[in-house]
């Protein structure tokens, strides 16, 4: 449960780790200058030219996972009642991480009996 998330956000993790990937072998890729003189330039050249591609990769995710967010369902999460986004029948909640779903097949328990459970919670506090 500890590594489960929503799908927007594994697509942004995948973004960031991109973008962390591409800066950290732009920057190794320039100390080739400092460690080996004039023959760390091809190390250089090389570092940046791979680390500007994870960039734009990067970027490409980002765009991507933001145009998924803007069609995304929203719905309030039934544990933490915050608003969050779902992507295809089941997701995860942004938030708590619950497992959610549209779909009445793959539910375990109803509208009905959540807001019964939810009553009968509020009515014994």
């Amino acid at each position: 449960m500890f590594f489960k998330s929503s799908k927007i956000n594994s697509f942004r993790l995948w973004g960031l780790l991109l973008t962390m990937f591409g800066m950290g072998l732009m920057v190794l890729g320039t100390a080739g200058i400092v460690f080996w003189g004039q023959s760390g330039k091809i190390v250089a050249a090389i570092g940046l030219v791979i680390g500007l591609v994870a960039m734009l990769g990067s970027l490409a995710v980002y765009f991507w996972a933001g145009m998924l967010s803007t069609s995304a369902v929203q719905l309030e999460c039934p544990e933490c009642h915050k608003l969050t986004k779902m992507l295809g029948k089941t997701d995860r909640c942004m938030f708590c991480k619950t497992i959610l779903t549209l779909d009445p097949l793959q539910a375990t328990i109803t509208a009905d009996e959540l807001e019964a459970n939810q009553s009968t919670n509020l009515t014994a506090k």
